[in-house]
C-alpha cells in the first residue's frame, strides 16, 4: 500500500493520505520527546508525502499542537489536512486529572502547569477551537472531533455538537466528527448527529474487531468516513512481549498470548506483525485512513516502509482459520465480506 495515496474522506470533499500522522507521542505519551525531535518527525512525514495530521489539546497539554503547527505553518495551507479535537480546555493551575496520567511533557503558563479540564459546552468548544488555532499558528483546521465524551454524552450532543455544526455550516471547518476508544457511543453519535467522520481508536485492529459488527456497517451506509487510530492497541502489536501495554495499561496474559499467536502466524508468511496491523483496518470500505503515532524519524520511516509490504492473501485466510480474525472481516484486496 502507498501511505501517501490520497483518498476521499467520506462526502466532505476533503482528501487525506491513507496514513495520517498521529501526534500523541509528540506530546510525550509514555515518554518525553524534545522539541527538535518532534519537529523533525513532522517535517520528515511531510517530505515523505504524508498530508494528514491529527492532534488534540490533550496531547502534552498543548505541546503536540504547538509542535505540529511549528512545522505546518511554514507549508502551503492548501496542501495538508489538520484535525484537532474539542472537549478539554487547558487551564493553568487546574488540578491534575488522574484519568490522564500518561503525559511526560506539559506546558507551563503564567508560572503554573497547565492541566486539561473537561468542557463539552457550546461556549467551551468555541473557546477550545480559538485556543487550538493559537497553539497551531494556523488560520483554520479542517476537521474537528469531539474528544472522548464517555461520561458527557448529553452535554456533548447538545453543546459540543451544536457548536461544531455551526462552524461547519459557516464554512469555518470542512468536517466534524467524534473520536473515542469505544464503539457504543460512536454508534449513538452516528445515529443521532450528522457527523462526517469518526475516529475509532483501538477498536478495529488485529486484536479487537468490535467496531466490525455495528459501527462500520452503519458508517458505510450513512457515508460517514472512519479513521482508524490505535492500530497497535497502544503498543502490544508493535512488540508483544511481557510488559507490553494494551489500552494504555499492562496487557492481560490472554491478550498477550493472542498477540504472540498473531505474530507467529505473520512470521510463517514472512510478514512483520507491524505491517499486518497497519494495513488490516484499510480492508474495510468504510475506513479511509489509519493514524500512526511516531516519536522519532527512524520510527516513522520504518512504519512507512512496512506499510508498503505486500501481504499474501494466505496470511489473512490462516488468521481467519485460526479464529484470530472474524470470518467476515474484510481484508486489504477483498471487500466482499463487508456486507
Amino acid at each position: 500500500m502507498d501511505p501517501a495515496a490520497l483518498v476521499p474522506l467520506g462526502r466532505t470533499g476533503l482528501r487525506v493520505t491513507r496514513v495520517g500522522l498521529g501526534t500523541a507521542p509528540l506530546g510525550g505519551l509514555f515518554e518525553a520527546v524534545g522539541d527538535s525531535a518532534a519537529h523533525a518527525v513532522v517535517e520528515r512525514a511531510y517530505v515523505l508525502g504524508i498530508r494528514f495530521f491529527d492532534t488534540a489539546p490533550l496531547y502534552g497539554c498543548g505541546l503536540a499542537e504547538m509542535r505540529l503547527g511549528h512545522v505546518l505553518r511554514r507549508k502551503p495551507r492548501g496542501e495538508f489536512v489538520v484535525a484537532t479535537k474539542v472537549g478539554r480546555l487547558l487551564r493553568p493551575g487546574a488540578p491534575p486529572d488522574p484519568a490522564q496520567p500518561f503525559w511526560r511533557e506539559r506546558v507551563v503558563r503564567d508560572g503554573l502547569p497547565v492541566h486539561p479540564v473537561f468542557d463539552f459546552s457550546y461556549d467551551g468548544v468555541m473557546r477550545s477551537v480559538e485556543e487550538s488555532l493559537g497553539r497551531l499558528g494556523l488560520d483554520r483546521v479542517d476537521i474537528l472531533h469531539i474528544h472522548d465524551p464517555d461520561d458527557h454524552f448529553e452535554e456533548a450532543l447538545s453543546g459540543a455538537y451544536r457548536a461544531l455544526d455551526r462552524l461547519r455550516r459557516e464554512g469555518t471547518v470542512r468536517a466534524i466528527g467524534v473520536g473515542m476508544n469505544q464503539v457504543e457511543m460512536l454508534v449513538e453519535f452516528a445515529r443521532r448527529a450528522s457527523v462526517d467522520c469518526v475516529l475509532v481508536a483501538g477498536r478495529y485492529t488485529l486484536l479487537d474487531c468490535s467496531a466490525l459488527r455495528e459501527l462500520l456497517p452503519l458508517c458505510r451506509d450513512r457515508g460517514i468516513a472512519v479513521i482508524a487510530g490505535g492500530v497497535f492497541n497502544s503498543g502490544i502489536l508493535a512488540s508483544p512481549r511481557p510488559g507490553a501495554t494494551y489500552d494504555y495499561r499492562p496487557a492481560p496474559p490472554a491478550v498477550l498470548d493472542r498477540a504472540r499467536r498473531l505474530e507467529a502466524f505473520c512470521a510463517r508468511h514472512g510478514v512483520p506483525l507491524l505491517a499486518a496491523a497497519m494495513q488490516f483496518p484499510l480492508g474495510h470500505p468504510a475506513v479511509a485512513a489509519v493514524l500512526l503515532g511516531c516519536r522519532s524519524v527512524e520510527e516513522l520511516e520504518e512504519d512507512l516502509r512496512l506499510f508498503r509490504v505486500e501481504i499474501p492473501a494466505a496470511l489473512w485466510e490462516d488468521l481467519r482459520g485460526a479464529g484470530l480474525l472474524p470470518g467476515d472481516a474484510p481484508v486489504p484486496g477483498e471487500t466482499s465480506r463487508a456486507g
